[in-house]
Formats: structure tokens, C-alpha cells, sequence
């Protein structure tokens, strides 16, 4: 049996279902900025952005306000009750503790739970140093989604990030588009693994150890 790995969307879907009721959250650029859309309709969540929104919605189905974005430059709504402030509050929140959780995209996660996700060195590439850093130690919870491997076929879950970091021991749980992982007290724990892919199969694609939970689910 062949394994089929999740599309970006279906990567949101998933994230967005471990989102609680109640909880503030700041989403990052890439697969992260499509979980808005995904959130469950009976759940409040309070979505952040660093340029100075709170209460943040999706992007609308036509313009109505060019100068309404996210930070990553992207189209949203106001939800009801949303706030708009400057930079100067709005990164007090973030390094003050009063988000519940972030959602961030990565270069690579290491089996320490670092973070690299804002500049790989490579020729022409742009680092893009925005707000990760601060989210990174100040969101009680880090989530990251990315794909499992890089466009090279390269583990993104390694033993050691090669990359820059964004920030040491901070990631709780990884969402790739092969299983979803936690990582607890230097372990990566399996939780769940697509169909068609086995323990041994993601391992061989992973070049940090893993080790898998006493009952994985398979995701869909």
C-alpha cells in the first residue's frame, strides 16, 4: 500500500482541529495562514497578527479595504468585537505571555524541539526575520507545520538544525504532511501517521529518531 501525503489545505484542516475554543493564536506565513479558514465554526478562536490586529478573519471574498492585512501582506477581515492597534502593543502581547499559541511554519525542527525557520543561507535567498522570534519564546504553545522533507527530499526533522535558529526547545508539536508529532522531553513522539506509510517507512524519511506512541492514530 502506497502512502498519499496530505495537500497544504488538508495540513490546515488538521492543526485547525487541535485549536481550542477560547484560545488566542497567532498564525504564521505559508500552510499556517491557510488554518483561518479551516477553523471550526462552533469554535471561538482569537486570531492575531503582529502588524496590529485582534479578532482577525479570513481573507474576504472581495476587496473592500486594501490597507486591511495581515503581516503577511495578505487580505482579512474584522470579526466582531476585533481590535487594531500599533506594533509597540501589539509585540507586548506576544513577549508578555498573552498568547495561548502560535502556528509557524519551518525550515527544520530538531529533536530539542529549536526552531529554524527564518533564513537558510542559500544563494539569493531573502531571511525573513519578522515576529517569529518573539512569538517563539512568548506563545505559551508552539505548533509548526511544514512538509516532511524539503524540495531536495531532505529531513526537515533533524537531530540538529544546520540552519539559523529562531529559537531553542520551543516547539510542543509538528504537523507534516505525513503524521503529526510531539516532542517531549527531547523525544519525538509518533501520535498519528497517514495511511499507507508505516513506523519504519516515516523514519526512514526523518533524520532525527523517533519514537512512536503507545496507540498512533492514522490521519486523513
Amino acid at each position: 500500500m502506497t502512502h498519499t501525503p496530505l495537500t497544504r489545505l488538508q495540513m490546515a484542516q488538521r492543526v485547525a482541529q487541535d485549536i481550542p475554543d477560547g484560545a488566542y493564536v497567532n498564525l504564521g506565513i505559508g500552510i499556517p495562514t491557510l488554518i483561518a479558514k479551516c477553523l471550526p465554526q462552533d469554535r471561538e478562536v482569537i486570531l492575531h497578527s503582529e502588524n496590529g490586529i485582534l479578532g482577525m478573519g479570513p481573507g474576504p471574498a472581495t476587496i473592500t479595504d486594501v490597507s486591511l492585512i495581515n503581516a503577511s501582506k495578505e487580505q482579512v477581515t474584522l470579526l466582531p468585537g476585533a481590535a487594531l492597534f500599533d506594533h509597540v502593543l501589539s509585540f507586548a502581547m506576544m513577549r508578555g505571555g498573552h498568547l495561548d499559541l502560535t502556528v509557524l511554519g519551518g525550515f527544520q525542527v530538531s529533536q530539542h524541539g529549536d526552531l529554524a525557520n527564518w533564513d537558510t543561507g542559500a544563494p539569493g535567498a531573502i531571511p525573513a526575520v519578522g515576529g517569529a522570534m518573539d512569538l517563539a519564546v512568548g506563545a505559551r504553545r508552539m505548533f509548526v507545520v511544514m512538509e516532511h522533507v524539503d524540495k531536495q527530499g531532505r529531513p526537515k526533522l533533524v537531530r540538529e538544525c544546520s540552519y539559523p535558529l529562531t529559537g531553542r526547545a520551543v516547539v510542543d508539536r509538528v504537523y507534516t504532511d505525513l503524521a503529526v508529532i510531539d516532542i517531549e522531553d527531547g523525544q519525538l513522539l509518533v501520535r498519528e501517521i497517514v495511511p499507507g506509510l508505516g513506523f519504519d517507512g516515516l523514519q526512514a524519511l526523518t533524520d532525527a529518531r523517533l519514537t512512536l506512541a503507545l496507540h498512533p492514530h492514522r490521519t486523513t
